[in-house]
């Protein structure tokens, strides 16, 4: 076992277009679609998720360096509020710290961070250290996350798209689509129609055997969730996601208890293993979706899949990239991936983290096969981004 201790840690806000999948310029389908959310009930707020904020703190990226100087890196969404955290307040658990400590590590920054923590932006920051532990980790021991993880379940990992454009998915070879509810319950009688109407035109386009998902990012009611699975039976809609509130742990339940005609996932939006604790005691959702850049990183993910497993609950992380890729590498209740198309007209497969990473994965015919190289696998690219400390110790 090589021998090494955390000589640094830097946090960084990323002054570079695109590098935020929420950030994008005017033109792309996730700024440009009318998407149903949580605001979707204020007029002024209706058009574009932007208008209200969804990329307000933007960014920030870890970097943890050894006293040998090999270096990892995580990410999370928290911007300048994010990297004060880090450097303020988590730092002092990982200076001299061995970098094979992270469980210790980990409890330390949520024991410290509980008085104004336990969800939301503390767990972000947190979970920005902790990919970056596990980078340079792998880098240390010379093994790719997923081999650190027990190794591979799978030679390959199928993979479904996040997109406007099914037809344009099922033709790149993805195994399935999920698109954007557009319309919530402010929308009225014509805009529940118009949802029917827009999976209704999926369905003919791609025919009997694709998968069809519907994502309702937290824009709708008890009621209109249950009107509108009702409605899409004819359509064999494979799941509706995270329909209602995150907090709402009855109406979820509720939900899934009152319709069979399709699956109810969730959890993209909930925190640490015992958010999730709470879905699967209360039979909120038939699968799990934590998100690994917030829900408290690797070392809380592999828990909350364990956790899972016992359960029998599929888990398929919302849209984490490379870092849910190995967690889904490792376990076997992990059957699929998301893959954002972040192509403006979603016609193309790009990285989901722009220009951010040298070398990001990405999927080929409709699966994702990972390299070995240690780590993630992944570098920062320098070159293309102009790395910003806002928030450095002095």
């Amino acid at each position: 076992m090589q021998k090494a201790t955390i000589a640094d840690v830097r946090a960084y806000i990323i002054d570079a277009a695109g590098a935020d999948y929420h950030d994008q310029d005017r033109g792309h389908w996730i700024i440009d679609t009318p998407i149903a959310n949580p605001m979707s009930v204020y007029a002024d707020y209706k058009s574009s998720r932007v208008s209200w904020g969804i990329n307000a703190l933007g960014s920030v990226i870890v970097e943890v360096e050894l006293d040998n100087g090999q270096t990892g890196v995580g990410i999370s969404t928290g911007g300048e509020p994010a990297c004060f955290i880090i450097e303020r307040h988590l730092k002092r658990f990982l200076i001299g710290q061995s970098p094979y400590n992270l469980e210790l590590i980990w409890d330390q920054m949520w024991r410290a961070t509980l008085p104004y923590g336990r969800k939301g932006l503390a767990i972000h920051a947190i979970s920005a250290v902790d990919l970056a532990l596990w980078d340079v980790l792998g880098k240390l021991r010379g093994e790719p996350v997923y081999a650190m993880l027990g190794g591979k379940t799978k030679d390959k990992l199928p993979v479904y798209a996040t997109t406007i454009r099914p037809d344009l998915a099922q033709r790149m070879g993805f195994h399935g689509a999920k698109l954007p509810l557009m319309y919530g319950p402010a929308d009225g009688v014509d805009g529940l129609r118009k949802n029917v109407e827009l999976m209704r035109q999926s369905r003919e386009q791609v025919g009997p055997d694709f998968r069809l998902m519907f994502d309702c990012y937290m824009a709708l009611t008890l009621p209109y969730a249950i009107e509108l699975a009702r409605a899409l039976a004819p359509y064999d809609v494979y799941w509706l996601e995270e329909c209602l509130p995150p907090d709402d742990y009855a109406g979820c339940a509720e939900l899934k208890a009152a319709v069979s005609s399709c699956l109810f996932t969730g959890g993209e939006h909930e925190y640490t293993r015992y958010g999730h604790r709470e879905l699967i005691a209360r039979k909120c959702f038939d699968i799990l979706q934590p998100d690994l850049t917030w829900v408290g990183g690797l070392t809380e993910a592999r828990r909350i899949v364990a956790m899972a497993s016992a359960y029998d609950i599929p888990v398929i992380p919302h849209g984490s990239g490379v870092f849910a890729y190995h967690l889904q590498y490792a376990f076997t209740n992990c059957p699929m991936a998301e893959f954002l198309m972040m192509s403006p007209e979603a016609d193309k497969i790009a990285p989901i983290f722009g220009d951010v990473f040298v070398q990001e994965p990405l999927p080929k015919d409709g699966y994702l096969m990972l390299p070995d190289r240690p780590g993630w696998g992944l570098e920062l690219n320098r070159d293309g981004l102009n790395l910003l400390r806002p928030c450095a110790a002095g």
